[in-house]
């Protein structure tokens, strides 16, 4: 494990809820920048690799929505990720940077609404899961579908 792993690991012990979800799309950016750096070296299994985790953290975040308690935000978020994830497939089959630039940028609008959602909630964790968290900071989102 690199030094970058390790203090990745330790700054996610104890997290907040939200915390994990900005930590989550920070990764999958990571994931999709070194896809496009395995594209540009012609490293298909890399790219493969890189896409393939990206998609695993979504699904993640997909699966920490609480879609009972999330309202409008929740089935955003929902339609977000399913379109990301639609859009990696796309990329991957057709081989294009292009359409994985595309899903870093909508990936990176969401992480700084995420990011300002966590600056504006400086209280401690109520318990609450950063997906539900958003629903009653919606505004803060900036993204419908």
């Amino acid at each position: 494990m690199d030094a970058r792993s390790s203090y990745r690991e330790a700054s996610i012990q104890g997290a907040s809820p939200l915390r994990l979800v900005v930590c989550l799309y920070e990764q999958a950016i990571i994931d999709l920048r070194r896809a496009i750096m395995a594209f540009e070296n012609g490293a298909v299994e890399t790219r493969t690799r890189e896409i393939n985790h990206a998609l695993l953290v979504l699904a993640h975040l997909q699966g920490s929505i609480d879609a009972d308690r999330g309202g409008e935000v929740a089935r955003n978020l929902q339609r977000f990720y399913n379109l990301v994830r639609a859009g990696l497939v796309e990329a991957q089959v057709k081989q294009s940077r292009l359409i994985l630039e595309q899903q870093i940028s909508q990936l990176t609008l969401v992480h700084e609404a995420w990011q300002q959602l966590e600056r504006d909630t400086a209280t401690p964790n109520s318990g609450r899961t950063a997906h539900s968290a958003a629903s009653s900071e919606s505004a803060h989102t900036g993204w419908n579908a």
